[in-house]
């Protein structure tokens, strides 16, 4: 059996809140997915906006390996013949290979949103998927509401499957548009309608009862023979159905083709390129592809998974192009750190009383309110720092912020640092936007004199949180700094009462940790 996936990434998950995506993005996003191996793209609806018809000019300049693009557009509306609507004429005007046409299959919508006839509706889907494919075109059938209508009045419901089969439509999906049907209903009406219907059937889940998965994969057991979906489960309201987890779910556990198993493997690297180029930020608990999917934390599972992963991982990460992570935290053991040494290159025995004094310093910085999985070069600049390995580069003398406000005008912020370097002390001054700026551009004026290679480290990412937000404004805040080079990216973290101190802690860490001589 092999399922076709059909991505709706470009429309349906267009509709996110906080997503926008320009006409770059979609073409980005569109030859990504082409390289992944999905079969159907969903460009968007080009009678609802300019941006979608330029979509559509534009991709037919690429050379795509895998995918056909699909315009999607609504049947014709109650009452206008089909060669006179806009909508229509619009939508095979975008000379894509394939259209998506939804029609209402819910005598609810019908008689209530669209404000026609139950004849009528029927006459919409019929006249529309017959033009489109007098047109030359492959037209898929969105039954919308299909699990809904079906449920309310199951007679009307498949009439509207059947006026589509009559128009001449290739495959009929069914919609659970509002995303309320449970896997075990999918089960059973997937089933029915089967029985009833001729065409091959797709599957269209939301994912508002957190089932679009499960909904999927209920519906593909049962014949359905494509799957629609978003990358990371991107859609309108909770989003549509997720088909980072229906893929490798249908490859490696049903045994079904739908992408091949080398393309597999990059499914991470397009999840989060996706993600970047939405802006968002990916899920770090998103099953497959999430950076913590396959991240072992309790000493228990740590111990166990070094003697067989299989102990702990449903899959191999590196079948979906992820990796297995170990973190370190108060609920770590000697398992936990013996893997984060051999990951730093230190060969560290589990007898010595120096690997016990590690773990009880690092619950007791975690009571703190440290925190190593962001932060893993802080912890690796303290393993070696303990065992004897490195030793700072430079020692904090003092440091002294100003910050002067005048009136309206912005504050100006300066910071004078003093700090020693091989038995002698340097000082200098720097200003910037805010505190952690100024005392940034202060020690760069005297390290990059010194180390010139830390010019190449930049500050990526700065994030602080209150941890214990009831003291007020005497809380202990946390702060996680992310740096880069040309080659590789860092976490460091510092803790404090005081913002400019823990800033400073993470700062300093960042720092050390370039100086510091790389693995071999």
């Amino acid at each position: 059996m092999q399922v076709k996936l059909f991505d709706t990434t470009l429309r349906d998950g267009a509709q996110t809140e906080g997503i926008s995506f320009s006409l770059e993005d979609k073409i980005k996003i569109a030859k990504l997915l082409d390289e992944l191996g999905v079969h159907y793209i969903e460009g968007g609806w080009p009678g609802s906006n300019p941006k979608d018809i330029q979509f559509f000019k534009a991709i037919k300049k690429e050379k795509l390996l895998t995918a056909k693009i699909v315009a999607f557009s609504s049947t014709r509306r109650p009452g206008v013949k089909v060669e006179d609507d806009k909508n229509i004429q619009t939508l095979l005007k975008a000379e894509t290979p394939a259209v998506s046409i939804f029609g209402k299959c819910w005598d609810f919508h019908v008689t209530d949103a669209l404000k026609t006839t139950l004849g009528e509706n029927l006459a919409m889907i019929k006249e529309t998927v017959a033009y489109a494919k007098q047109a030359g075109k492959e037209v898929i059938f969105d039954a919308e509401h299909f699990f809904d209508g079906f449920k309310a009045n199951q007679k009307y419901a498949i009439e509207c499957l059947k006026a589509a089969t009559e128009g001449g439509a290739d495959l009929l999906c069914l919609c659970d548009t509002n995303g309320g049907t449970l896997p075990h209903e999918v089960l059973e009406i997937v089933l029915d309608t089967r029985r009833m219907t001729t065409k091959p059937l797709g599957i269209h889940a939301h994912n508002d009862s957190e089932c679009g998965v499960g909904v999927s994969l209920a519906a593909v057991k049962q014949g359905c023979v494509q799957v629609q979906g978003t990358m990371n489960g991107y859609g309108e309201r909770c989003g549509n159905a997720n088909l980072c987890s229906i893929i490798p779910t249908l490859s490696l556990k049903m045994g079904i083709d739908c992408i091949t198993r080398e393309n597999l493997k990059r499914l991470t690297e397009v999840s989060r390129h996706i993600a970047e180029i939405a802006n968002l930020p990916q899920s770090m608990h998103q099953p497959f592809v999430g950076r913590s999917a396959f991240s072992h934390k309790g000493g228990i599972h740590v111990s166990a998974v070094v003697k067989n992963p299989g102990t702990y991982e449903h899959i191999k990460p590196e079948a979906v192009g992820n990796e297995r992570r170990v973190t370190v935290s108060e609920l770590s053991g000697v398992s936990n750190l013996m893997v984060k040494a051999k990951e730093y290159g230190v060969d560290l025995d589990k007898n010595d009383k120096r690997t016990k004094e590690l773990i009880t310093v690092l619950k007791q910085l975690e009571s703190e309110g440290y925190s190593f999985e962001e932060g893993e070069a802080s912890f690796e600049l303290l393993l070696k720092r303990t065992l004897g390995l490195v030793q700072p580069s430079f020692e904090l003398e003092d440091f002294l912020i100003e910050t002067h406000k005048e009136s309206a005008n912005a504050p100006v912020v300066t910071a004078h640092v003093k700090i020693m370097i091989k038995n002698k002390v340097h000082d200098a001054t720097g200003s910037g936007d805010g505190p952690v700026n100024a005392i940034d551009t202060a020690l760069r004026k005297v390290l990059e004199r010194i180390y010139p290679e830390i010019k190449k480290v930049k500050l990526t990412d700065y994030k602080v949180r209150v941890l214990n937000s009831e003291a007020g404004t005497a809380a202990r805040v946390r702060v996680i700094i992310e740096s880069a080079d040309e080659t590789r990216t860092w976490g460091t973290v510092g803790v404090s009462t005081n913002v400019i101190e823990a800033s400073w802690l993470a700062l300093v860490d960042a720092i050390e940790y370039k100086l510091m001589p790389e693995k071999k």
